[in-house]
Order: C-alpha cells, then structure tokens, then sequence
C-alpha cells in the first residue's frame, strides 16, 4: 500500500493489517489504529499527532521517530523495537498508560 502524503484524519482503522505499507508524509492526525499490524511499514514525516496507537505493533516501523510517537495519544499496550520503548517510557511515561475510554 503507498499512500505517500495522504489525508487519513480521524479515520478509525480497528485491527488494520498494513505490514510494509509506505505512509511517507501521510496526515495521520487522530487516527484511530487500534491494535493495527503497523510492522515494517515506512512513517517517514508522517503526521501521528494525537492518533491512537494503543495495542499496534510498531516493531521494525522505518522511519518512525521518537519525536513522531512523542506527539501520539496514547502507545498503551504497543509493540516497539526495545530501544525506540525504554527512550519513551523514560521521557513520556504517560503515553503507556491505559487510555481513558
């Protein structure tokens, strides 16, 4: 899947499969990717303010900053490469708590 520079805003994607997608610059702002197979897939300048990662697999995500997942409501329940996970917990705890509902 190539959605290079996509407005995906808000969408509510739940229990997507995209493994390898190229979401280079897409605007995923407020998407909702609950417990989405996001593994491998390319997020460069991709646009994760306030989108809702909570049970995604993000291991083996290229391109993907910890600034990115910085800006994310919530990584609750997440699946991420150790280093980009101790980094997170360390400066945004707050992100791996559970989600009000």
């Amino acid at each position: 899947m190539n959605r290079k520079g996509a407005h995906l805003e808000g969408v509510f994607l739940d229990f997507p499969d995209l493994i390898g997608a190229y979401l280079n610059g897409t605007h995923l702002e407020r998407t909702y990717f609950r417990w989405a197979n996001l593994s491998n897939v390319d997020l460069a300048n991709a646009d994760l303010a306030d989108a809702n990662l909570e049970g995604t697999d993000l291991i083996g995500a290229k391109n993907l900053t910890i600034d990115q997942l910085s800006k994310v409501k919530t990584l609750y329940n997440a699946k991420l490469d150790p280093e980009r996970e101790i980094a997170l917990r360390e400066k945004y705890p707050a992100l791996f708590e559970k989600p009000d509902e």
